[in-house]
């Protein structure tokens, strides 16, 4: 299992070029956010949201506000991952299946329940932090489940969040964070870039 999911990091790559030949069905889409929404979160807030653009016209409206980036179009889906605000609001009921399973004891839901209600409302900068921060979690997690499927992706931040929003329907609670495009690799992909010597952003305490 450590090498498995070792070579799956180590093969990641942000691809551009996307086989249009080859659609994802919607059963391979769910899982990918299923799997998605086993990254973690504060409280286990849970608090992401995952729109799939997966149809011609969607996906036109996406690119028009991703600076008309081709992969959008040329990817098998595009997922635009958000982030929530307000999660404390809605902490109880997430964590209820975890209650109902025997893995949560109810005095540990009631202090957590307490603890992000008194430190979340009334802070617009923590709940945007929290929302990003799952957010990007979820993605991650999302990206290595579609390596593992034999996909390719590529996570965007160059899109109009404003335009997302308004092209998408999103609430003033949902904060697009990051566009992820997933398909078949088509190609002139390049290879995983290299990175920094551990020596430069490493540091042993």
């Amino acid at each position: 299992m450590q090498s498995t999911i070792t070579s799956l990091i180590e093969s990641r790559a942000s691809v551009n070029h996307f086989d249009t030949s080859r659609q994802l069905t919607d059963a391979q889409i769910t899982e990918l956010a299923r799997l998605a929404t086993l990254a973690p979160s504060a409280y286990n807030f849970q608090n992401w949201k995952f729109i799939a653009v997966r149809a011609q016209p969607a996906k036109e409206r996406l690119k028009a506000v991703a600076y008309n980036q081709q992969k959008v179009t040329d990817a098998a889906v595009t997922f635009i991952i958000c982030g929530t605000l307000n999660a404390h609001e809605g902490l109880p009921r997430a964590l209820q299946p975890s209650v109902d399973a025997g893995i949560l004891p109810q005095p540990v839901v009631d202090s957590w329940v307490a603890m992000a209600s008194s430190a979340h409302p009334g802070n617009p900068q923590l709940q945007r932090d929290e929302a990003v921060r799952s957010a990007s979690l979820a993605a991650m997690t999302l990206m290595l489940a579609a390596e593992g499927m034999g996909l390719v992706t590529c996570p965007m931040s160059g899109f109009d969040a404003a335009g997302v929003a308004r092209e998408f329907n999103l609430s003033e609670r949902e904060v697009p964070v990051m566009l992820v495009t997933v398909g078949y690799a088509a190609q002139d992909n390049w290879p995983p870039k290299r990175r920094k010597p551990l020596s430069e952003v490493l540091e042993l305490a």
